[in-house]
C-alpha cells in the first residue's frame, strides 16, 4: 500500500513553495515546464506508475502537453493528441469511469475501450485540472501496464493536490502567454497601421549659435500612453524590436531633406544592427550626414561583431554615437568597446550638474575622456540656464534639450 503524503511530502513542499513563488512573481525566471515536469515525474515515481501525464482539451482533442515515463512506456509524447471521445479522460469527467481504477480488467467499460489495449493500461488514475475561475484545462493522470491494488483514496488525494498545484502553473502560463498575443497584436498593430511618428529636436553649438544637427525620436499617439522606450522594450519581449526601429529609422530619413545641411542622428539597438538590415537602408545615403545612436542599457554579448558590421559604413563617414552616457555600467562598456565619434551626457547627469558635486565630477570625467580619445561630447535633457552655464565651464559646446528646442514635427523642423 502506498503511504499517501508521508513518503513525498518533502519532495512536495520543494515543489509547491517554488511554484507558489512563480505565481506571485510571474516574471521570475524559473520555468513553468520544468516544473510541471518535475512535478509529474515526482507523482509518477510515488504512485509506482509507469506513465505520468497532463493533457489539454482543445477543439475536441486531448493534447498531451507535458508526459513522464518509463523507457519501456514512451508510448505517448508532448504534443501527441487523440480523440477525446475515445479517451479515460472525458469517461472520468462525465463519471462513466472512476477516477481511480486499479484494475481496468475488472472494469469492462474500461476493458471496451481500444485504448486499453494499445497503451496496455492496466491501472490508471485520473483528476481534472482546472483554473482559479473553475475553467477547465484538462487532466492529470497515471497509468501502468500492471494492476496495482495498492492504489487507494489517498492515492487519489495525492494526485489532486499534484494536479491543483499543477493548474494553478497552467494559469500563470496561459496569462503569459494571452500577455505575450496580447502585446504582439499590439505591435503588430502599431506596425501595419502605421501608429507612429518621429519628431526631431535640434542639437546646438552654443558657441556657434546655430543647429548643427537633429535627434529623430519616435512617438506613439495611441493608448496605452507610455514613454517610447515601453513601446521598443514591448516590442522587443515579442521578438519585433528591430522591425519597429527600421520602420521608424526610415521614417526619420525622410527628414533629411527638411534640415538643411545638418546632421539627422537616430537610435538603433545592437541587436538591429547585427540583422543588417541598417546597411541595407542606409546604402546610398549621404553618410556624412547621419549619425547612430546605439540604444541599449545591457551589456552587448559582442562587440566586435557590431564594429564589424558598422565599419564599411563608418568608413565612409557614419557617426556613431553612444547614449545615454553615466547612466549605468553598460554606458560605460560601450564608450570602451565601440569607440564611438560621439559621447552623448545622459539627463540624469545634467539635471542636476549646478547642484550635485557628483553628477558634476562625473560629467567632468567623461567630458575629458572624450577630449583624449577624440570622442565629442553632446549633453543632452539640457532645461536650465544653469545647466548651459556649468556645461559652458566644462567645455561643452553641443547641447540639446528643452531649453534649446523642443522635439517637433518633420515640417517644422527646417
Amino acid at each position: 500500500m502506498h503511504d499517501g503524503f508521508g513518503v513525498h511530502a518533502d519532495t512536495l513542499g520543494r515543489l509547491v513553495d517554488p511554484a507558489l513563488a512563480l505565481i506571485d512573481i510571474p516574471t521570475q525566471e524559473q520555468s513553468v515546464t520544468e516544473m510541471l515536469c518535475d512535478a509529474l515525474h515526482s507523482v509518477r515515481m510515488h504512485l509506482g506508475m509507469d506513465v505520468a501525464f497532463v493533457a489539454e482539451f482543445a477543439g475536441g482533442l486531448r493534447i498531451f502537453r507535458f508526459v513522464d515515463g518509463n523507457d519501456e512506456s514512451a508510448t505517448i509524447r508532448p504534443g501527441d493528441s487523440d480523440p477525446l471521445c475515445d479517451s479515460y479522460c472525458e469517461r472520468v469527467l462525465d463519471g462513466r469511469l472512476p477516477q481511480l481504477i486499479p484494475d481496468t480488467s475488472k472494469l469492462p467499460a474500461a476493458v471496451a475501450l481500444p485504448i486499453t489495449a494499445a497503451l496496455s493500461i492496466g491501472a490508471y488514475i485520473s483528476v481534472p485540472i482546472r483554473f482559479s475561475d473553475g475553467q477547465l484545462y484538462g487532466t492529470m493522470c497515471c497509468f501502468s501496464s500492471h494492476p496495482d491494488e495498492t492504489l487507494n483514496d489517498r492515492d487519489l488525494g495525492t494526485l489532486r493536490v499534484f494536479a491543483d498545484f499543477s493548474g494553478r502553473l497552467l494559469e500563470v502560463q496561459a496569462k503569459r502567454e494571452r500577455d505575450q498575443e496580447s502585446k504582439r497584436n499590439r505591435i503588430h498593430g502599431v506596425l501595419s497601421e502605421r501608429l507612429y511618428r518621429v519628431v526631431y529636436q535640434p542639437i546646438v553649438d552654443v558657441l556657434q549659435n546655430r543647429v548643427v544637427g537633429y535627434e529623430a525620436l519616435a512617438r506613439f499617439p495611441l493608448d496605452p500612453q507610455r514613454t517610447p522606450d515601453l513601446w521598443f522594450d514591448e516590442a522587443g519581449q515579442v521578438g519585433l524590436q528591430s522591425e519597429l526601429e527600421m520602420v521608424l529609422i526610415e521614417e526619420a530619413l525622410k527628414g533629411l531633406a527638411h534640415i538643411g545641411d545638418a546632421y539627422l542622428s537616430v537610435n538603433v539597438s545592437p541587436e538591429t544592427i547585427l540583422t543588417g538590415a541598417v546597411q541595407a537602408l542606409l546604402a546610398g545615403r549621404p553618410l556624412d550626414r547621419l549619425m547612430l545612436e546605439v540604444t541599449e542599457h545591457t551589456s552587448v554579448a559582442d562587440y566586435e561583431s557590431v564594429l564589424d558590421a558598422l565599419a564599411p559604413l563608418r568608413s565612409r563617414g557614419l557617426a556613431l554615437a553612444v547614449d545615454d552616457a553615466g547612466a549605468g555600467y553598460a554606458s560605460f562598456r560601450h564608450i570602451l568597446k565601440l569607440k564611438p565619434d560621439v559621447i552623448k551626457l545622459d539627463g540624469s547627469l545634467i539635471r542636476n550638474i549646478d547642484s550635485s558635486c557628483d553628477c558634476r565630477a562625473l560629467a567632468s570625467a567623461l567630458i575629458r575622456f572624450g577630449q583624449e580619445t577624440g570622442s565629442k561630447v553632446i549633453a543632452e535633457c539640457v532645461e536650465t540656464q544653469a545647466e548651459l552655464n556649468i556645461l559652458r565651464e566644462l567645455q561643452v559646446s553641443k547641447v540639446q534639450g528643452y531649453l534649446l528646442g523642443r522635439p517637433m514635427p518633420l515640417a517644422a523642423a527646417s
